[in-house]
C-alpha cells in the first residue's frame, strides 16, 4: 500500500511529466522509484543530478570552454525540464552541458539510467526526449549563430530585450561579471559597450543592476 509520500511523488510526476499517462503501470513505478525532490539555492551547481523537472524556479544550462569562460544556452523554467544535461541518455550528444539553479528552485530529478530505459521502451517517452532534445538543440544553435556573426553589442541588445521581458521590469539586476557569462564574453568588454550604451541614453548604470531607458534604441541595434 502506497504511503502517503509516495502518492504526493506519484501525483507530482502525473503533473510534470506529460507523457505519465501513457505509461504502464511498471513504468510508472519504475520512475516513482528513481525520482526525488532537491530544493536548489541559486547558483547551486547540479549537473549530474538526473533529469531535472523544474516545479519553482527557474535553471540556466551553459557551456563551460577550458579558460573558464561560460556561455548561456538557454533556461529551464517551471514546468519545463533538460534532458540535454543528462548525457547518458542521449548518447550522440557529443558536448558538455552545465545546469545550474538560476534562482531559488524546487527540482522533480528522475535518475538518468531510470528515465533512459523507459524511453527505450515506451515511444510517448522516447518521442517526448527527441522533441526536448530537438528544441534545446535550436536553443544552442541561435547561440552559436549570435556568437559567430553577431557584434557584441547586438548580442548585449538582446540579452537585455530578453530578460526585459522575462522580468517585466526595465531594471535589470546583475552584474557586468554575470552579464558576460551569460554572453560568453569578458568582463572588460562587456563593461566598455555597457558604458557605451549609458553615454547613448540607452540604458542607465548602477551598483549591481541597469535600466533600459531607451527601449527603441536598444531594439534598433538587433535589426
Amino acid at each position: 500500500m502506497a504511503t502517503t509520500a509516495e502518492e504526493a511523488l506519484a501525483s507530482l510526476l502525473s503533473e510534470l511529466v506529460p507523457f505519465w499517462a501513457n505509461l504502464t503501470d511498471s513504468q510508472q513505478d519504475l520512475l516513482a522509484r528513481s525520482a526525488h525532490l532537491r530544493s536548489c539555492a541559486a547558483g547551486e551547481h547540479i549537473q549530474g543530478a538526473g533529469v531535472a523537472f523544474v516545479r519553482t524556479g527557474r535553471l540556466r544550462a551553459y557551456m563551460l570552454s577550458d579558460q573558464g569562460r561560460e556561455a548561456t544556452l538557454f533556461h529551464v523554467g517551471a514546468g519545463e525540464c533538460c534532458v540535454l544535461a543528462a548525457s547518458c541518455i542521449l548518447p550522440m550528444i557529443t558536448f558538455d552541458i552545465a545546469l545550474d539553479a538560476a534562482e531559488d528552485s524546487e527540482l522533480l530529478i528522475v535518475d538518468s539510467r531510470a528515465f533512459g530505459a523507459v524511453a527505450q521502451e515506451n515511444v510517448h517517452a522516447e518521442a517526448f526526449t527527441y522533441r526536448q532534445a530537438t528544441e534545446r538543440f535550436s536553443d544552442c544553435m541561435w547561440v552559436m549563430q549570435q556568437v559567430l556573426f553577431m557584434g557584441l553589442d547586438t548580442r548585449l541588445a538582446i540579452w537585455l530585450i530578453d530578460e526585459r521581458a522575462r522580468s517585466g521590469s526595465a531594471t535589470i539586476t546583475a552584474t557586468h561579471e554575470e552579464i558576460a557569462r551569460h554572453l560568453g564574453s569578458a568582463r572588460e568588454a562587456v563593461s566598455r559597450m555597457l558604458k557605451y550604451f549609458e553615454r547613448e541614453g540607452i540604458v542607465s548604470l548602477s551598483r549591481g543592476s541597469l535600466r533600459i531607458e531607451d527601449l527603441p534604441r536598444l531594439r534598433a541595434l538587433t535589426s
